[in-house]
């Protein structure tokens, strides 16, 4: 330490060399680790250690609905035209309801393959509570808020959106008048992101909390009696993460695979410790702009829209849970059962809500159209759901990358993208000139 350095300034550069200089990743895998260990070593004593997880998941879910508000209306609002927001709204949609077709299909095929519930017994398992199945035109009626504030409240991701598109178009309607307002909204989208940098410090504590109390609960022998579910998940997330999605990277994007999965990583790994697509927002903003080069257009746009609709994960294990439950009940489906499975399962995937085990209460009504009862899906649910967390954790991991992917090949569709920062060039020439 120099004479003129302070012990406080060397404290601080201390915390910076071996903390904030440190990927987060690299901060969050030795938490997971760590969290898992004292899980296995504490038990149920672990559980102690969960509110750590909570806080972080508190602080991340805090402030995904006015980051959502902020960040869509700032977006729209930065196009400057309502007409490209149609066009651009219309391709986003047709993509992310391509791939979780594609996913609820690999879901029905694996099922199929691996016939997870034959043999199944269901004796002795307690019913779970399961909420009626909204019809279609409820589903669609829901998006309008009758009380945007309330939305705002509750979390209503899919009604914030709404709220969020409507009013920005309204203010791009209002021309020069609306500069005043159009700043402050700037402004405000600018302090959310301040935020989300300061709560994601907190990720690493978070991970480790989250761990420790999952395994302490569970232990590491949880899921023997669905180790086929869980095989069948995990081989569904690997085959739409590294088949699907860096197919479209390489065909509908032209970009580099490799590259994606490398820059996507600290996204991923909080999303597989949160089961949260909500509190995996922030990072996967961080990484759109700063190493896939994601103009703001995209990246306000296209991002907090795909938290509502991004769920090609939720889709392959809702499909894949479903042939579960339809073997371990006796049932032989049908060609028009198996395409029912994969249509409702991706319609209902798009409008899942961005929660921990969404898709297990979401099953009874694909269950429902190959005439399985709500009270025979309760008892499904109630089979699954205390094993529920691992396979959760792995189908988030999907979501938050289908998300990423979607939004990603639009910005290179729509030119709203500097490709230098995705391939690294800028991070080369920077090298060269500084050499």
């Amino acid at each position: 330490m120099s004479v003129n350095a302070t012990p406080s300034a060397h404290r601080r550069s201390w915390l910076r060399r071996y903390w904030f200089d440190i990927p987060l990743w690299k901060r969050i895998i030795p938490a997971f680790i760590l969290g898992v260990a004292v899980g296995v070593l504490y038990g149920e004593d672990a559980t102690r250690l969960q509110w750590m997880g909570d806080i972080f998941v508190r602080l991340a879910r805090m402030l995904v609905a006015p980051l959502i508000f902020f960040t869509i209306t700032a977006g729209v609002i930065g196009m400057g035209d309502p007409k490209r927001l149609g066009s651009l709204g219309i391709r986003a949609l047709l993509l992310f309801a391509g791939t979780a077709l594609i996913a609820a299909t690999v879901g029905v095929i694996l099922g199929l393959l691996l016939e997870p519930g034959v043999g199944v017994s269901l004796l002795g398992v307690k019913p779970q509570t399961i909420n009626a199945g909204r019809t279609l035109s409820e589903q669609l009626l829901a998006i309008i808020p009758l009380n945007p504030v309330q939305a705002l409240a509750d979390g209503d991701m899919l009604a914030i959106i709404f709220f969020a598109i409507f009013f920005a178009i309204a203010v791009l309607t209002l021309g020069a008048r609306a500069q005043p307002l159009n700043a402050v909204i700037g402004i405000a989208s600018e302090a959310m992101m301040k935020m989300i940098i300061f709560v994601m410090e907190t990720a690493p504590f978070g991970v480790f909390g989250l761990m420790a109390a999952v395994v302490g609960a569970n232990g590491l022998g949880a899921f023997v009696n669905v180790s086929l579910l869980a095989l069948g998940t995990l081989a569904g997330c690997a085959i739409q993460l590294l088949v699907v999605h860096t197919g479209i990277i390489a065909l509908l994007g032209r970009l580099s695979p490799a590259r994606y999965l490398r820059g996507a990583v600290d996204a991923l790994v909080v999303a597989f410790s949160t089961s949260s697509s909500s509190a995996s927002l922030p990072v996967e903003m961080a990484i759109a702009e700063k190493r896939f080069g994601l103009h703001k257009t995209i990246l306000s746009t296209v991002l907090p829209v795909g938290v509502g609709i991004a769920r090609d994960g939720t889709a392959m294990f809702v499909a894949l849970l479903s042939m579960f439950a339809i073997q371990a009940l006796g049932i032989t489906p049908t060609l028009t059962d198996l395409a029912l499975v994969v249509a409702v399962s991706t319609l209902l995937a798009l409008g899942a809500p961005p929660i921990p085990s969404a898709a297990m209460f979401m099953m009874a009504a694909v269950l429902s159209v190959v005439g399985i009862s709500d009270a025979q899906a309760a008892i499904i649910v109630g089979f699954i759901l205390p094993f529920d967390r691992l396979l959760d954790m792995m189908r988030t991991v999907v979501n938050v990358s289908t998300n990423m992917v979607n939004a990603t090949v639009m910005a290179r569709w729509s030119g709203e993208m500097d490709v230098d920062i995705y391939t690294g060039r800028h991070a080369a020439d920077a090298a060269d000139r500084g050499s």
